[in-house]
Order: C-alpha cells, then sequence, then structure tokens
C-alpha cells in the first residue's frame, strides 16, 4: 500500500475527527435503491477502517428521501457496531422514530438561506428553526447530543454569495436552542480559503469556538481540501466527508460530491495528523461499494490506490 511521506506542518490540530457521511449524505443521492444489508456491511467495514463517527442514516418520510425508507431496518442491523452512529430527524416524529430505537445522536439540517430552507424544508429559515426547536428540547431532556446542519452558508443557487453575518446569526441561534455542535456546510461548493477564514473568524467573535464547529465542505471547484486545511489551521478539528467521495444534495442540483474522506485522510497522514483511519482499509471499503452502485468511485485517492493494487 502506498502511502504518503509524512512531513508535519506548523499551527494544525494533533488529531482530527472524521464525521462520516456516506451511508446517509452519501447514499440519500444514489438512483438506485442500496439494500439495508448492504449499507449494514458499508457501516460495518467502515468502523473497522477505523472510523469512530458515522452518520447511519435519515428518520424522514420515505416519500421525500426514498433511498433511506429502511432506517428501522438498518438501525436493527448495526446495533453492534463499534462507533458513534448518529442520525438525521426532520421533527418530532423522525425523532420519536430514532429513540424507540436506541438513537443517542441525533441532527437537524437548517438553512442560512430564505431560498433553500425553501426548496428543502418548505418554510421560513424562521419558521424552520421554530420547527426544531422542540425537537432539539426533547433530544436534549433524553441526554441524546444535537448536531446543527447549517447548508449554504458560503454561496445559494438562488441568492447567490451569502453574508457572513446571516450565516453566523442562524448559527448562533441553533447553538441557543441546544445544538452541541454546528456543522458548517459548503452544499454547492463555492467556498475558498479567504472565505472560510473570514467566517470562522467572524464566529469566534461571535462567542462561538472552534470546538463548537465542524466544517463540511462539497468538492464542485477543487476547493474542498484547500478549505478544509484553512479551517484545521484556524482551529477546527471535526470535518466531515463521505467514503469515495459519495453524494451530494438532492435539493441543490448544483452541488456534487461531498470530500473524499480517503482524499482527506491521505493528506492529514502526510501532515502527521491522527485520524485512527487505516487508508487501505478505508479504500477497499468504497470499492466494494462503488462496485454495489455499478460506477467507479469519484475519489482521486480511491483511485489512485486501488490502481496501484491491481
Amino acid at each position: 500500500m502506498t502511502l504518503p511521506m509524512t512531513v508535519p506542518a506548523p499551527g494544525l490540530p494533533a488529531r482530527v475527527r472524521i464525521h462520516e457521511v456516506g451511508p446517509r449524505d452519501g447514499l440519500q443521492n444514489e438512483k438506485a435503491l442500496v439494500p439495508a444489508a448492504i449499507k449494514a456491511e458499508f457501516i460495518h467495514r467502515l468502523a473497522e477502517a477505523g472510523l469512530t463517527t458515522i452518520e447511519a442514516t435519515s428518520f424522514v418520510h420515505p416519500k421525500w428521501v426514498p433511498q433511506l425508507a429502511d432506517a428501522e431496518e438498518l438501525m436493527r442491523l448495526i446495533d453492534d457496531v463499534d462507533a458513534r452512529l448518529p442520525v438525521l430527524v426532520p421533527n418530532e416524529r423522525g425523532l420519536d422514530r430514532a429513540l424507540a430505537l436506541g438513537a443517542r445522536e441525533i441532527a437537524v439540517f437548517a438553512s442560512a438561506t430564505e431560498s433553500f430552507a425553501k426548496a428543502n424544508l418548505n418554510r421560513t429559515v424562521d419558521g424552520a428553526l421554530e420547527m426544531f426547536e422542540p425537537v432539539v428540547a426533547k433530544a436534549k431532556d433524553a441526554d441524546v447530543a444535537v448536531r446543527g446542519y447549517l447548508s449554504m452558508c458560503f454561496g445559494d443557487p438562488w441568492e447567490g454569495p451569502v453574508p457572513i453575518s446571516q450565516t453566523v446569526s442562524v448559527s448562533r441561534r441553533l447553538l441557543d436552542m441546544g445544538c452541541d455542535e454546528i456543522s458548517l456546510g459548503d452544499t454547492i461548493g463555492v467556498a475558498t480559503p479567504g472565505h472560510v477564514r473570514e467566517l470562522l473568524a467572524t464566529l469566534n467573535e461571535a462567542g462561538i469556538a472552534d470546538d463548537r464547529l465542524a466544517v463540511h465542505f462539497h468538492d464542485t471547484y477543487g476547493q474542498a481540501l484547500a478549505n478544509t486545511l484553512t479551517a484545521l489551521q484556524h482551529g477546527v478539528t471535526t470535518v466531515d466527508a463521505s467514503a469515495g467521495g459519495l453524494g451530494g444534495c438532492p435539493y441543490a442540483k448544483s452541488a456534487t460530491g461531498n470530500l473524499a474522506t480517503e482524499d482527506l485522510v491521505w493528506m492529514l497522514d502526510g501532515l502527521g495528523i491522527e485520524t485512527g483511519v487505516d487508508i487501505g482499509r478505508l479504500t477497499a471499503t468504497s470499492v466494494w461499494m462503488a462496485r454495489h452502485l455499478g460506477r467507479p468511485s469519484p475519489s482521486r485517492t480511491v483511485r489512485a490506490l486501488s490502481q496501484k493494487e491491481t
């Protein structure tokens, strides 16, 4: 197995927690329905590769995301996985379904822009936050950790560039209602390092510390790794990524794939940053899943390493 030469750089964290989103954010955007047994094996393989946080599924109505209609079945197949298994919930009904199956971490999905809130949730930004308040409160009462996804933090396909103050305002409101962590989503992949640096600095000025933040970059314009490195230099230590680069966003057609977990791990390994992830086992997992999906992985690292192994 080819590995990068390790050359540490100053000003970077010693360890990064990868929040793996492939089973949920990745597979929800697939045209084909992946059987629950294959999803369960995918999650088991990811955990065996060393990933400690794996977002498993979403308890949304099957009408909206039919690819994840098997959430209950899947949860029963992964109750032996040794990893954190957060799930996305859209409302109180989704939360109740998740809690009944033993979920200990949930996420809600908000928007920094009115256009995407309308497209994704058919609500205003205020209306969506009002819907999430009882969900978050009920989860916290059950001692369940809550992540707040915030989409369109950098740009919106309908509204264009998103003012930093707007992203900061909604982030603050999510934390104030009880979210433990905010994942800043570059949903259409338009962020650049200077924008990332300025947003993080402004969030800090608003009293939001780096340890309450995660970054979630899409690679639409090839900027995901550069933006991630900027966030790490700033002090963020939680990074969302998707095995094999699966996923995008079904409600934003200009969104392409998530940052590939393998591409992220290759960079972090080269910088000497601990992740606990075995890149060889992770690559093999993504190659395996790509075969089930009937197409090659978009991850450059997966392609490079798998070619060397053949």
